[in-house]
């Protein structure tokens, strides 16, 4: 059985994933309200206890760059497990055939 792609009410893209009460919170949509928040939370820290937050603005960058290389890896592994996947599940995809009434 293959993932089925749904559309997102955020981005208007299409997403794989289950059906949640047709909600599919997108990814972009995430990231800007966690990025809101890293931002509100540093605003404070900025209050607070402004030299921590400027070391904190200075260091940020250093160890994105530093851990950029583990990203990297993640990605490639990501796919190649995918491709492992989709090269197993081939010979079921090839044998059920197209299904009646399925509309591609």
């Amino acid at each position: 059985m293959g993932r089925t792609m749904f559309p997102c009410r955020f981005c208007s893209s299409r997403h794989y994933g289950a059906v949640i009460g047709n909600l599919f919170p997108c990814l972009s949509v995430l990231q800007t309200k966690g990025d809101m928040m890293t931002f509100l939370l540093w605003c404070i820290l900025l209050v607070l206890c402004w030299p921590l937050a400027l070391v904190a603005l200075v260091v940020y960058p250093l160890v994105w760059l530093l851990l950029l290389p583990f990203r990297i890896v993640g990605i490639a592994v990501g796919g190649v497990l995918e491709l492992l996947r989709a090269i197993i599940f081939l010979p079921a995809r090839v044998l059920r055939g197209r299904s009646v009434g399925y509309g591609r």
